[in-house]
């Protein structure tokens, strides 16, 4: 199994035509577009091309309609909860953050969560559109159940990630991270690649340490028990209770707050029924927003000019990686796993697309066996 580069362009291209011939609208599929790529210039593959297949898959199946509308169906001027009705969740998503930025423009902060909604990419991107417009960005998110409690062995939690942006020089503060120890788009990379994962990533059914990729989606898909540990591990030794607190947080700001459907009975019969929370704060409520932004500056210096561990080049403050990372990828390209161009080239077929229009005379080979039933 190997990658292959594209550019961003290509890989752009494609992204825009292929939501616009699953019936979107141009501007529609910019902005799905936007989040599944900034995914992959961040360098965090779990969430981007890799996740085509899960929209192809989601929109065949008709667990995403393409021509849903979120509507608010509660608001007060700090608050609201949307119903997205099944949409594609990047767009409902978008559309609740844009709400968030709107009312903490007028009242300081806000916080709109939303119900019925679907996969939605990178719970960063959110917390960074609000970052761009000078505000400090919150974004939550639960989804399948693939956590397993401490001391449990059914996943009961989705990944759940918490991310927050704020402005800073010379780059912004961004944190993004499941509360899992991994997520299940780290999973299913492994699946494709045909290797064993790290361990102390994940439980098989009996709630055993397992290192098999295809075994533990298997098991999530069919609620055979296993799924992924809580990050500090399965025991309380390293912080798993940590974890699973940090992905009830996430569950409470986005399904409890919404009223809508906890992990554990989202993806049942022809319903994502996935939530999201999110949350704008402008930071002039607490004094002078430049003021505040270089108090926050000079101490992510401080950081990153602190004492190196022997051996250790440097210490990196949140946000900066995925900088560096999109220099990178925009100069070398964005590489992409072979069977990820293989679904590509299976969505293309159904969509009648001419897969040679973006990448030329090559065609994937398909070399790893890998479980099919992921979603």
């Amino acid at each position: 199994m190997g990658y292959k580069n594209w550019s961003y362009d290509t890989l752009n291209r494609l992204c825009i035509d292929a939501f616009q011939n699953f019936g979107f609208n141009e501007g529609e599929s910019r902005i799905i577009t936007d989040v599944l790529l900034l995914s992959d210039l961040y360098g965090i593959e779990s969430h981007g091309m890799q996740r085509m297949v899960r929209y192809y898959m989601g929109i065949k199946k008709g667990l995403i309609d393409v021509h849903a509308k979120p509507e608010i169906v509660f608001e007060t001027p700090v608050s609201a909860v949307i119903d997205g009705h099944g949409g594609m969740g990047q767009l409902i998503g978008h559309r609740a953050m844009e709400i968030a930025i709107e009312k903490a423009r007028k009242s300081g902060m806000a916080m709109v969560t939303a119900r019925n909604s679907n996969h939605y990419g990178i719970a960063g991107y959110y917390a960074k559109m609000a970052c761009d417009q000078g505000l400090i960005g919150f974004s939550f998110t639960n989804s399948a159940a693939i956590m397993v409690p401490t001391f449990g062995r059914m996943a009961m939690l989705g990944s759940n990630p918490i991310a927050c942006s704020m402005p800073a020089d010379p780059y912004p503060f961004f944190f993004d991270a499941s509360t899992t120890v991994v997520t299940r788009g780290k999973v299913e990379i492994y699946n494709k690649t045909g290797e064993p994962m790290p361990e102390g990533w994940t439980l098989d059914k009996d709630g055993h340490p397992t290192t098999n990729a295809p075994e533990v989606l298997k098991n999530i898909v069919e609620k055979n028990g296993g799924g992924i540990m809580p990050l500090g591990g399965s025991g309380e030794t390293l912080g798993s209770h940590k974890g699973y607190g940090f992905g009830m947080l996430s569950e409470i700001f986005s399904s409890i707050l919404s009223s809508g459907t906890t992990s554990n009975h989202t993806m049942q019969g022809n319903k994502a029924g996935i939530c999201h929370g999110f949350a704008a704060v402008d930071p002039a409520i607490f004094g002078d927003p430049m003021e505040i932004k270089e108090g926050l500056s000079k101490y992510l210096r401080e950081l990153r000019d602190s004492p190196k561990a022997e051996g250790q080049p440097r210490i990196y403050t949140h946000g900066e990686k995925e900088i560096e990372a999109v220099a990178e990828m925009m100069k070398n390209g964005i590489p992409v796993n072979e069977n990820t161009l293989l679904e590509i080239l299976d969505m293309c077929e159904f969509l009648k697309m001419d897969f040679s229009a973006y990448f030329g005379d090559y065609r994937p080979e398909k070399n790893t066996e890998m479980y099919k039933g992921i979603f």
